[in-house]
């Protein structure tokens, strides 16, 4: 997968943001609580696992904390704007 960059992703989504010092992208999610978090985390899980790229996350009660990014590539690529979008349409 060929590398798009940061700046070119955030121009195809909506809350996303840089990440410093990484060609990455960030976008922290809020839900009601507990329970709503981990079936979102779950969710995309699914969908990582098939898509077989995994995000980094992070969860605390009711936010997670995702940051997107091809390792394989060093920085973000279309895989990761097509699972920022997915994590998108499932929380809106």
């Amino acid at each position: 997968m060929d590398r798009i960059g940061a700046q070119a992703a955030l121009a195809q989504l909506s809350g996303w943001q840089v990440v410093d010092g990484r060609d990455a992208i960030r976008k922290v999610f809020e839900f009601t609580d507990f329970n709503q978090a981990w079936g979102f985390m779950s969710r995309v899980a699914v969908k990582a696992e098939a898509m077989n790229h995994h995000p980094e996350w992070f969860n605390v009660w009711n936010k997670v904390d995702i940051t997107l990014a091809t390792h394989d590539a060093g920085g973000v690529t279309g895989l990761d704007v097509e699972l920022a979008g997915f994590m998108d349409a499932i929380t809106s």
